[in-house]
């Protein structure tokens, strides 16, 4: 890791990535600070690289979005240019969240959030599918999410943190 973090910097983030909704003067009272270095701590965080986004994490039941399967996706020839257009077009897909290249049998690991079954199977035929570089698909239901976060384990390299939830 490039960026060094102190104790503040850590608390900071921990707070900011479980609620990135709360304003600077609210993270400095947490952190101890006053607004104006607290700002700056975070427009260097930002700067460096270390901040990425600030999002917001919408409740996809109540969106109508809560049919979710994770695929291992195995390419018909895993070759440079292959790999580069399945990622490309992947890169295109709503549906899918996440993608990551793995090791083992397959090439991908893909985690697809659509409306319910039928959607999710048109997804398959009309998007994965129909790119001709898949020989094997392999899906797995999400019956329930037992954990789901976003945060960084931020304890792992500062053990000045404390977790907000």
């Amino acid at each position: 890791m490039s960026e060094v973090l102190d104790a503040i910097d850590a608390r900071i983030l921990d707070i900011i990535q479980h609620d990135a909704g709360l304003s600077v003067a609210e993270i400095a009272d947490r952190v101890g600070l006053s607004s104006s270095p607290c700002w700056r701590r975070i427009k260097r965080l930002e700067e460096s690289g270390v901040i990425l986004r600030r999002v917001t994490i919408l409740d996809r039941e109540r969106l109508g979005l809560g049919f979710e399967v994770y695929c291992t996706v195995k390419l018909s020839l895993p070759t440079r240019d292959n790999l580069d257009a399945f990622e490309s077009a992947i890169g295109k897909l709503a549906e899918v969240v996440q993608c990551a290249t793995v090791t083992g049998a397959a090439d991908y690991e893909l985690r697809i959030v659509t409306r319910d079954m039928h959607a999710f199977d048109d997804f398959l035929r009309e998007k994965i599918l129909s790119l001709g570089l898949v020989s094997n698909i392999e899906s797995r239901i999400v019956i329930r999410s037992v954990k789901n976060t976003t945060a960084a384990p931020l304890a792992l390299i500062s053990p000045y943190v404390t977790s907000q939830g």
